[in-house]
């Protein structure tokens, strides 16, 4: 996925309000930058930090910028958890999930379970429809360690009980977690956040649903799926 207009680099001043974050652009100017990420953000809002903003289209929207990346350490995170379905759509249908391979139809926020949307939804004549819920990662507390999730989600929990009750109903049904940045060695359950979420997880595998991680690379000109993360997954 392209940037364009290309983004514009800048220093984060703080992040409040969940969903706003004031921003010191290189050009000197303050600005109020709409956070697309109502997780935690653990480890990924260090005040000084650099951050990279995309400038809204349509001159009618409230908050002119998004904030889309930040530096931790040498590399870039991507923090807009708005991009994540698209990212995962793009590399289905690039062939860079191999796994998700062989599905002709993509269809998007299609209504299923108890009054959800499944994010993408595969289909090809003569196999069972295949339910794939994305999540996007951005927690990582040890070199190498990619973690989901970096906070309590009552959410997550009631996405994996409808997607078991997708493998109940014949289909096939994937986890996929998408961890937008590039410095990843393997994925786990951040179970000490979330130790219900890690459960609910290991309980939707035993039950047919599959699970992947796939990590980016990321540039303030692109970010691409670019690879396999292997799962070590606590109690399994």
């Amino acid at each position: 996925m392209k940037f364009d207009p290309p983004l514009i680099r800048g220093t984060l001043v703080k992040r409040y309000k969940r969903f706003m974050a004031d921003v010191i652009l290189d050009s000197g100017e303050t600005v109020t930058a709409h956070c697309a990420n109502s997780g935690s953000m653990l480890g990924c809002q260090p005040s000084g930090a650099e951050v990279w903003l995309s400038l809204a289209t349509n001159p009618d929207r409230k908050l002119k910028y998004t904030w889309e990346m930040v530096r931790i350490g040498e590399g870039l995170v991507g923090i807009n958890t708005a991009l994540t379905n698209h990212l995962a759509e793009e590399a289905i249908r690039a062939g860079r999930i191999p796994e998700l391979a062989g599905y002709s139809g993509v269809r998007r926020e299609v209504r299923y379970g108890a009054n959800s949307r499944i994010d993408l939804l595969l289909e090809e004549p003569g196999r069972a429809p295949c339910y794939v819920e994305v999540k996007n990662v951005t927690l990582s507390r040890a070199v190498g360690r990619m973690e989901f999730p970096d906070a309590v989600t009552e959410r997550g929990r009631k996405h994996l009980g409808e997607l078991s009750a997708m493998v109940a109903a014949g289909a096939r049904a994937v986890m996929l977690f998408v961890a937008q940045r590039d410095d990843g060695a393997f994925f786990t359950v951040a179970g000490d956040i979330d130790p219900a979420y890690e459960k609910a997880l290991t309980t939707a595998r035993t039950s047919g649903v599959e699970a992947l991680c796939y990590i980016c690379s990321l540039t303030p000109e692109e970010i691409a799926v670019t690879g396999f993360l292997p799962l070590r997954l606590n109690h399994e």
